[in-house]
This record gives C-alpha cells, structure tokens and sequence, in this order.
C-alpha cells in the first residue's frame, strides 16, 4: 500500500515531498535542505525473532550491541535480496517505515522527540513526507529504545 494513500485514509496529515533521487537518508536531508535529524532511516534487521524495522535520524548509527542484548540474541543488517522480498512494492533498496504494513515489528530510537516533526521515505528513491512524530507512533505503535549512536 502506498503510504500517501495509508495515511489519507487513517487521517493523519502530512506533507508529501518529491527531490531528486537520493539513496541515503543524509542525501535525503541534503536535497529537502533539512537538518539529518529531521529525517529518519528506516533499517531492515534480523534478530531472533525474525525481520524488524529500526526507525532513527539519519544522522545516527545503529548500535547492533544494544540490539542484541534488548532482543536476546544476534541481531544483523538483512540482505539486499531480502529487503526486496520484504518489500516487494517499493523501489530496489527501499525499506519503508511503516512495518506493520509488513507485518514486522518497528523500533524508533528514543533520540527523537514525540512532539517534532519527521520527514520518511515511501516506496521510492525520490519521494518523502513529512509527518508529526507523534501521528507516526499513534499509526505505528513502535517500540521505543535507545539503540543509536549520535
């Protein structure tokens, strides 16, 4: 589903944003002119449980250690060949950020503030929103965890 689309339907307001195409969430900041911690990356994971979502700034590293230790066993980067078979709609690298679309559970790193305003990937390399954080937890229900490094 498209996630304009989702979010019109559940009511949530947001912003669509359309650049030029950017292959990392930094060069996402860097067209919409937008500080790195307004954007966030969305990180496919695999962990004991099976394929997560990690949601933080684009100016942040994930800590996999952390990770690790929260799910109780070894936690790794997915593939590309899975993040294609995880997201088969979207663009060849793209990992959304709405993962219960997906049926996977979604992390946000606790660096970013419930009251500010996000910018997310959609489906493609060239295209964002941006959104309330607060709207995108209320529709995502994401786990909240310190796990980035700034």
């Amino acid at each position: 589903m498209r996630v304009g689309q989702f979010l019109t339907e559940n009511q949530i307001r947001f912003q669509a944003l359309v650049f030029p195409p950017a292959f990392t969430a930094q060069k996402r900041a860097m067209r919409l002119r937008v500080s790195g911690r307004q954007v966030l990356k969305s990180i496919l994971l695999s962990g004991p449980q099976g394929y997560f979502l990690a949601v933080l700034p684009a100016t942040h590293r994930l800590n996999t250690k952390l990770l690790a230790d929260f799910f109780g066993g070894p936690v790794r980067l997915a593939k590309p060949e899975e993040i294609r078979q995880v997201f088969p709609d979207c663009e060849w690298g793209v990992v959304q950020p709405l993962g219960h679309l997906y049926g996977l559970r979604t992390i946000l790193d606790d660096s970013v503030s419930p009251g500010s305003h996000i910018i997310l990937q959609t489906q493609t390399h060239a295209e964002a929103i941006r959104m309330k954080c607060g709207d995108f937890e209320r529709i995502e229900h994401p786990d909240r965890l310190q796990f980035a490094i700034g």
